[in-house]
């Protein structure tokens, strides 16, 4: 049997979107190009995300199982599996019991619990789905939550500005105590500043700031997620993986309003994709020994 296990490898669960920039139309060639081999799992293919006022989509649920069976008869392993949106209570047992049957001791779970924003959960996005997620947040090494997610995944009451570090510590602890043992809670208003908070295991968190630049947009979070998950598996430490997607999802939002493109079609991260540096163990050996 033919070894298809020589190149790392990151599963991205999420579905595939043609225009817009989002979810694994974005995962793809960010983590492609932070040399690793992205390997999509698409849970709905649609024409344009959401955010526009109107789409196609093509619900995939039913084709999950039979899509990923093939890959256990390739034998096929993962040193990441990441997931983004889910749309049903189907998906998300679809998807942990994938998490089960593809993890190794090798394998990290990156989980971006996709439910809300500005303190309200997405239209269409349930109590028993919320519920869904906390049972998948308990799979992850790695969470990646907005403000309103943290809150909604602790029951923890929101509010839209005025955080205070002993709060967001309590917030980063009571995830921790959800299973994953690397968290970083995003898009936290500071005044002119937006925020990430992250914390290691059970280090003293720590927390990035960058200026408010443009306007939010569609696929940032997507853009973030895929650096961090790709640094993981590159083993770049998590402080410095979550500075790294900061900076870069600001240059993506800096080029976009430059360029004025419109909110609904995401960041133009292929214009400054040459920016952001695969950072590998095996590339600094290569330098040492040139």
């Amino acid at each position: 049997m033919e070894n298809h296990n020589r190149q790392k490898k990151i599963a991205v669960i999420n579905d595939m979107t043609g225009f817009g920039r989002c979810s694994l139309a974005v995962a793809l060639p960010v983590i492609s190009h932070l040399k690793i081999q992205c390997c999509g799992v698409p849970t709905a293919i649609l024409s344009n995300h959401t955010g526009f006022e109107s789409f196609f989509i093509d619900d995939y649920t039913k084709h999950f199982t039979a899509y990923t069976d093939e890959w256990k008869k390739l034998g096929l392993s993962f040193q990441g599996i990441s997931t983004g949106f889910l749309g049903s209570g189907e998906q998300f047992r679809l998807v942990r019991q994938f998490i089960s049957d593809f993890r190794t001791s090798d394998t990290i779970v990156a989980v971006d619990p996709v439910m809300g924003d500005y303190g309200r959960t997405y239209p269409g996005y349930t109590g028993d789905m919320c519920q869904e997620m906390k049972s998948l947040a308990a799979m992850a090494d790695i969470l990646t939550p907005n403000l309103t997610e943290a809150c909604i995944l602790t029951d923890t009451p929101y509010h839209p500005s005025g955080w205070k570090m002993k709060e967001l510590d309590e917030l980063l602890r009571k995830l921790r105590a959800m299973g994953p043992e690397k968290i970083v809670i995003t898009g936290i208003p500071q005044g002119e500043f937006i925020a990430n908070v992250c914390l290691n295991g059970d280090k003293k968190l720590c927390l990035t700031r960058q200026y408010k630049v443009g306007e939010q947009r569609s696929g940032t979070g997507d853009v973030f997620s895929a650096v961090i998950i790709a640094d993981a598996v590159n083993h770049v430490d998590f402080e410095r993986s979550v500075r790294r997607a900061s900076h870069f999802v600001k240059a993506c939002i800096l080029k976009a309003v430059d360029m004025d493109i419109p909110t609904t079609d995401g960041v133009p991260f292929e214009e400054v994709l040459g920016r952001l540096k695969a950072e590998r163990p095996e590339d600094r050996k290569d330098k040492k020994q040139s």
